[in-house]
């Protein structure tokens, strides 16, 4: 299985790893800290087919439910989760967050999710799964070993400029005391900026919401193509230092979705017929 990583300074590419034959992605900077259950999913080892081929998470996309709930199964016992204790997103890339309970222990997986507009969950309860869904956006993963609380964060391009991995860190610290220097965070798979091709209209509103940037940098201008590009990696870099997490905690793992199509579900590269991978973190048992 070959993968296409991107490397620049800082990045830290994910070990793939393989459990009865369903590999996924771990990070070892969150196995380092040996409180949470976690991991990235490829497209493959499940049961799903045809443009949903074969580790599809996402039931609402014409997937056959059943295969979603054995997608979901096969996942959680590559991790070590309980996949009826997983709670599951509802993205519509907006920067809202949700304080997840025992109550929604299942909600997305099981049962029906009783919210929407949810692009980020934290929670700080023992053998909860969080769970957000991908197909080039950006997933971020935050884990606080001091207070033991977890968050994941869907960050699209949208999401980015309204800095849902803020909103997700001051959730925290609202709700569990979260100290930002405390966290470790990691910026998984997704897509990278010679892939992200944007409108003008996209890079400026990039380079308004991130000053700091060189915008060379941030939004290059392709000659060649007469295209801009935006680098989400580094934007989510700069968005966590400004929520105060300390750099040398920040992972980027340089693994692009597009630039790995047999590997990882892309919208940029399969359009809407495809299915969606997914994040999973968790506080262990």
């Amino acid at each position: 299985m070959k993968l296409q990583p991107i490397y620049r300074d800082c990045r830290q590419i994910p070990q793939l790893r393989e459990h009865e034959g369903v590999p996924f992605f771990v990070f070892p900077a969150i196995e380092a800290l040996g409180i949470a259950v976690h991991g990235f999913s490829s497209r493959l080892g499940g049961v799903s087919e045809g443009n949903f081929s074969s580790m599809n998470f996402s039931a609402g996309r014409g997937d056959r439910p059943e295969a979603v709930l054995e997608n979901f199964g096969r996942m959680a016992k590559a991790i070590g989760a309980d996949r009826d204790r997983m709670v599951v997103s509802w993205q519509t890339h907006t920067a809202n967050i949700r304080l997840v309970t025992e109550e929604d222990a299942g909600k997305g997986v099981i049962y029906p999710r009783d919210y929407r507009d949810v692009d980020g969950l934290i929670t700080n309860v023992p053998g909860i799964t969080l769970v957000t869904l991908y197909a080039d956006c950006v997933p971020i993963y935050l884990v606080d070993p001091v207070k033991k609380a977890v968050g994941l964060c869907h960050s699209g391009w949208r999401g980015t400029v309204k800095g849902i991995s803020c909103e997700t860190i001051k959730a925290m610290t609202a709700a569990y005391g979260t100290a930002p220097a405390d966290l470790t965070a990691c910026i998984g798979p997704s897509i990278c900026v010679d892939c992200f091709e944007v409108g003008p209209e996209v890079a400026e509103e990039f380079l308004k919401a991130f000053p700091e940037a060189e915008p060379e940098t941030l939004c290059p201008f392709w000659k060649e193509t007469g295209k801009y590009h935006v680098d989400l990696w580094l934007a989510n870099e700069l968005m966590l230092k400004r929520a105060g997490v300390e750099a040398g905690r920040i992972y980027t793992t340089g693994l692009c979705t597009r630039c790995n199509p047999k590997l990882l579900f892309s919208h940029r590269a399969m359009g809407e017929k495809r299915g969606n991978l997914g994040a999973f973190l968790g506080l262990r048992p």
